[in-house]
């Protein structure tokens, strides 16, 4: 007889090892937990007042497929705001999380046999979600630099594109390395994208969470494709509600792109998720019209952590480290380290400290760990007391 079967692809793809950290240390009373992409501090009250409104009037029915008319117009005045640009509505989808923005925009633009260039260390869901299609990823790895710093051959990542490339993925500022790609950087890869005919995905999820340098001179934000590409561009502006507004649990995004994909957008989303949650959606209408002061507070208290965990790592003789540019995560090397994932398993009852492990991301990371320093600043500093003794 004949066997139902799952498809291999699915089967063969990796849990996440950050999920494996995560579940071990459930249960361990006092633990500090750096390993996930998230902070210690509830949604602001603003926002959850202006959803827990919402759910009192009623608002628990199915929404458009793009989202409410209120968000996708909020996403369009907070983008004139933030970026100086003016994007039509019928270039904005709002969307059941960054995530599902990501993987329903693979879904419209991949297929089996195609490939997808992709700088990398990056998160692991982007590169899974392009594998779960039966695309290739092409890794092009970032360089760490003798003073910790990251940096992108150009070169290299245009050199990976073949004839079976689709896409360019790209996440700045990044997750896990901090990364921040210039605006020189961002203009090559639109002109070379343009060129071949490809498209430019581009996760700035952290975009508002840069440090110093790293900032759009003038601007509160990373360079950004929102204010370099042209309508017609083949790039996709990926964005989440999640860090920049504390709201990680509320899973809400929004995609900016060309019209005829975001049409497309529309049409998967109603196949995947079918509509965004309606009381959510008026949180985070509130989130983008009155909370420019939050983010601004947000990311200059990221920028105090990222010093904070730079002093204190970055002296280690096994550590190497730079001063990250953005985002809100260390990625160190550990000299030695040969299985980041059973150091950090076995860190949880000895420091009772939770980090991600850097295999996590790729072969490239491992020997690495990341640590998310978006916790507050006196638990932080908690946490890395007790990690120290640890790295030494």
């Amino acid at each position: 007889m004949r066997q139902a079967r799952i498809r291999p692809t699915i089967l063969n793809l990796p849990a996440s090892r950050i999920r494996a950290v995560y579940n071990a240390g459930q249960g361990i009373e006092g633990l500090i937990p750096l390993w996930a992409g998230e902070g210690d501090e509830p949604t602001p009250a603003f926002i959850r007042d202006a959803a827990a409104a919402a759910l009192a009037k009623g608002e628990t029915y199915y929404t458009p497929n793009r989202g409410i008319l209120p968000l996708r117009e909020a996403i369009r005045a907070y983008l004139q705001r933030a970026y100086a640009v003016d994007v039509p509505m019928d270039r904005i989808v709002a969307t059941a999380s960054g995530m599902s923005a990501l993987m329903i925009t693979l879904q419209c633009l991949l297929e089996a046999g195609d490939s997808a260039a992709v700088i990398g260390p990056i998160w692991p869901n982007g590169c899974e979600a392009i594998r779960a299609l039966g695309a290739q990823v092409h890794d092009v790895y970032l360089q760490q630099q003798e003073d910790g710093r990251w940096t992108l051959d150009l070169d290299r990542l245009f050199a990976a594109c073949d004839d079976t490339t689709k896409l360019i993925m790209l996440n700045s500022p990044g997750n896990p390395t901090g990364w921040v790609a210039s605006e020189a950087e961002l203009k090559a890869i639109l002109d070379f994208a343009r060129a071949r005919g490809l498209w430019i995905l581009s996760d700035e999820v952290y975009g508002r969470i840069a440090y110093g340098a790293a900032r759009v001179p003038g601007r509160s934000h990373a360079p950004s494709f929102y204010t370099l590409a042209e309508p017609d561009d083949a790039v996709i502006v990926i964005n989440s509600f999640s860090k920049s507004w504390s709201m990680t649990g509320w899973r809400l995004g929004w995609v900016v792109t060309r019209p005829d994909l975001a049409e497309a957008i529309e049409k998967m989303t109603e196949f995947n998720v079918s509509c965004s949650n309606a009381f959510a959606q008026w949180g985070a209408v509130a989130a983008l019209n009155e909370g420019d002061a939050y983010v601004d507070s947000l990311a200059e208290r990221y920028g105090r952590a990222a010093d904070l965990v730079y002093q204190a790592l970055a002296p280690l003789p096994r550590v190497r480290l730079g001063r990250p540019e953005g985002a809100f995560y260390a990625f160190f090397a550990l000299d030695g380290l040969k299985d980041s994932l059973r150091f950090c398993l076995d860190l949880l009852p000895k420091a009772k400290v939770g980090l991600a492990p850097g295999i996590a991301f790729g072969p490239a990371g491992e020997g690495r760990i990341r640590l998310c320093y978006a916790a507050s600043l006196p638990k932080l500093s908690q946490a890395l007391e007790r990690l120290v003794p640890h790295l030494k």
